[in-house]
């Protein structure tokens, strides 16, 4: 009985040790506060991520129970995206049809549902069309939908470019009529009528800290670097033109990757984002997958075109939480801040359908640096790993005598 117990609390003091020892492993910590119930969120702040991994995988919420143990708290990372939905509506177009004003599709809804896309393909690979659309509920009476809306397709050895989708408020017609006003006939491949569904998400624009724009007359581009305070979580970027003119021009969006100092000075490594065309027939803003990111290089490529005048940029990124379960009563705080560490695996991960939306938010302290916080009399014995070695060691003789003692005794 004696070897049996002093075994168990080998293996305790053993467990309580290693626990210590990892949550050292993480330089910074912030208290959580306002635990109340078994469900939480809590919110990240901008300026969390300066010292945190790119892949948010050093994330964790340890807590000290009245008895002294060490427990961890599992939890979801949620990004507070905007949730987008697209449903095609069955249609048939029931008339194809010209006069002098210019060439009429008309299309027939069978059920009276909200729509507020139309997705046309034409056989042409190069026009600028006018068109308007109009809907009717007995096809006598028409109300304008859209009126001398724009829509393009340019194809050739340098650009292939094509803007064919209207996008209007939701509407319920039985009917729908577009008329193109055109010199040739349009010749219609296809269209596709939908109902989009947007519920935004929770998003921050992040101040730019150094903006610059360079003009490279040899490679005929504009460059814009942008530089932010500290690494964020960046998912979109708008650019505002002064220009009135039509343009449509490729782009190109980076983000830096590292940077090397050498003899002639700095060298930054940039990587790719993502490519699209800047034009005067959108909102110029793109989304991409949330990532951390400090600076951004975007590459305007100008062609045999005058550079184009760049006025405001945005950038955006949504709001990161983490809903987090507390089980066991203590005193947590959210740590991060260890390199090496990986993504945590939680049961939470496969029950994600079963957890609360919402919970209630927590209070967050300031950051602590834990190398900063710790006094040396706070060090602990097995921070040094041969102590570790020591104990393993100590509990591995016992298991081999009292296994030696239980075949002796059969």
């Amino acid at each position: 009985m004696n070897w049996r117990t002093n075994l168990l609390g080998c293996v305790l003091l053993l467990c309580h040790f290693c626990a210590f020892t990892q949550i050292n492993e993480y330089r910074y910590k912030r208290e959580l506060k306002g635990i109340s119930a078994q469900w939480h969120t809590v919110q990240l702040p901008d300026d969390i991520f300066r010292n945190m991994n790119d892949d948010f995988s050093d994330i964790r919420i340890y807590g000290l129970t009245p008895e002294q143990d060490t427990v961890e708290a599992p939890y979801l990372l949620r990004i507070a995206a905007d949730k987008i939905s697209n449903r095609t509506i069955d249609f048939k177009t029931i008339n194809r049809s010209s006069n002098e004003n210019g060439y009429y599709f008309t299309f027939e809804i069978p059920t009276v549902e909200s729509v507020n896309q139309l997705q046309l393909d034409f056989k042409q690979e190069n026009f600028d069309w006018r068109i308007k659309l109009e809907g009717s509920q007995n096809q006598q009476d028409w109300y304008a939908v859209l009126n001398d809306y724009r829509i393009l397709s340019i194809k050739n050895e340098s650009t292939n470019f094509k803007f064919t989708t209207l996008d209007f408020p939701d509407i319920k017609f039985r009917f729908l009529r577009l008329s193109v006003n055109s010199s040739v006939k349009p010749e219609l491949l296809s269209s596709s009528i939908t109902i989009q569904q947007k519920i935004p998400g929770n998003s921050r624009s992040y101040k730019v800290k150094e903006f610059t724009t360079t003009e490279k007359k040899d490679t005929k581009q504009t460059i814009i670097d942008l530089m932010l305070e500290y690494p964020v979580p960046v998912s979109s970027l708008e650019i505002k033109i002064n220009d009135t003119v039509d343009y449509y021009r490729p782009i190109t969006i980076q983000f830096l990757t590292d940077s090397v100092k050498t003899e002639q000075g700095w060298i930054f490594n940039y990587q790719s984002l993502l490519s699209g065309t800047l034009n005067t027939f959108e909102k110029q803003q793109w989304e991409w997958e949330s990532r951390l990111v400090q600076k951004l290089k975007v590459v305007i490529d100008n062609q045999d075109s005058q550079a184009l005048s760049v006025g405001e940029v945005v950038l955006k990124g949504y709001v990161h939480e983490l809903l987090a379960r507390f089980t066991i009563p203590g005193n947590y705080a959210l740590y991060h801040g260890n390199k090496k560490a990986s993504s945590p695996v939680y049961d939470l991960n496969h029950f994600a359908d079963k957890v609360p939306v919402e919970a209630q938010l927590l209070d967050m302290g300031p950051e602590l640096n834990t190398l900063i916080t710790k006094s040396p009399a706070e060090e602990p014995l097995f921070a040094n790993k041969l102590w570790l070695w020591i104990v393993m060691g100590i509990i591995i003789v016992l298991l081999g005598v009292l296994t030696f003692n239980m075949i002796t005794k059969k």
